[in-house]
């Protein structure tokens, strides 16, 4: 229950940045063009809603299968040496991700005691930049429900199958041409 209503807070705040970058630029363009106006937030806005889909896009990738790699080697091996070589591989990622943590949130820390402020907004620079280590935080849950998979012995991949992924949309392609 906890699980699914995180999930759809992460796909919401993700669907929300993405809305947010496209309403703030669209309006930013009208003003320019149309009003001769700009707004001199909507730019830094902007950044800002681009980072956080970002970091908060990592973990959404790891848990829908969508990043990209080069397997090939994996994909020659025996069906129990691949499995540990993932089981190694998330390890790596998770501890990856672990010392991206502690640095980021070292940086924000100072950002918080130093006190700088955003340049054309005005609150504080650590706000926007918290999603560092926050969406670092998530990609080591999102890593760590992997871990778990593969050490139960399923099947977990960090990355995405796009031959898999071609033929099932083929696939449905050709399902729809036979209804014709």
């Amino acid at each position: 229950m906890l699980k699914k209503w995180l999930e759809h807070i992460e796909e919401g705040l993700i669907a929300f940045l993405l809305a947010a970058m496209t309403v703030v630029t669209f309006a930013q363009v009208v003003a320019r063009y149309v009003f001769n106006y700009s707004f001199v937030w909507a730019l830094e806005l902007t950044m800002y809603f681009f980072g956080a889909l970002i970091f908060l896009g990592i973990s959404y990738g790891v848990r829908v299968g969508a990043h990209i790699g080069v397997d090939a080697f994996v994909r020659i091996l025996p069906a129990r040496a691949a499995h540990k070589l993932a089981i190694l591989s998330t390890l790596l990622c998770i501890l990856y991700a672990a010392i991206v943590v502690y640095g980021a949130w070292i940086y924000v820390d100072k950002i918080h005691t130093i006190g700088i402020m955003a340049q054309d907004l005005p609150i504080p620079q650590w706000v926007p930049r918290v999603v560092l280590p926050l969406g670092y935080a998530l990609l080591i849950w999102r890593l760590g429900e992997v871990l778990w998979n593969l050490l139960r012995g399923g099947h977990a991949s960090l990355l995405g199958d796009e031959v898999a992924d071609a033929m099932k949309l083929l696939g449905d392609d050709d399902s729809k041409g036979d209804a014709a």
